[in-house]
């Protein structure tokens, strides 16, 4: 009776453990704040679209920070710390839509809102 005691004391521990990490980083992921910025002007006049910061970067901290580092500094992927200064807003939500030059597509990883925010977050880094 002792020998399947600790196996399943352990087996237990392990799953709780993994339970507690998967909801507290499914609440990690939730926007923290229901207010958006307010739009801003863009050099041509057009209203630029919100960024929740807050979204954008729980989003790139979950999908993105280990190819691309966790200050946009490149690594396995290319820098972003400047994107929207060498990449169009249309440009950057195609390339994480549909993956590309070693990228992976976010299609169906990511919601059609979490890459809005994501490309807007993104191309405002000039």
């Amino acid at each position: 009776m002792r020998k399947w005691m600790l196996p399943a004391v352990l087996t237990a521990c392990c799953l709780f453990a993994i339970l507690l990490t998967f909801f507290a980083l499914r609440n990690s992921e939730a926007p923290s704040s229901p207010h958006e910025a307010a739009p801003s002007a863009t050099a041509s006049g057009e209203a630029a679209p919100a960024v929740d910061e807050a979204a954008a970067m729980a989003i790139y901290k979950s999908n993105c920070l280990a190819c691309h580092g966790d200050q946009l500094q490149g690594g396995m992927g290319p820098a972003l710390d400047k994107v929207g200064a060498e990449m169009s807003a249309d440009a950057i939500h195609k390339q994480i839509l549909n993956g590309g030059g070693g990228m992976p597509a976010f299609k169906g990883t990511l919601t059609n809102e979490q890459i809005d925010t994501l490309t807007a977050w993104l191309a405002a880094k000039k």
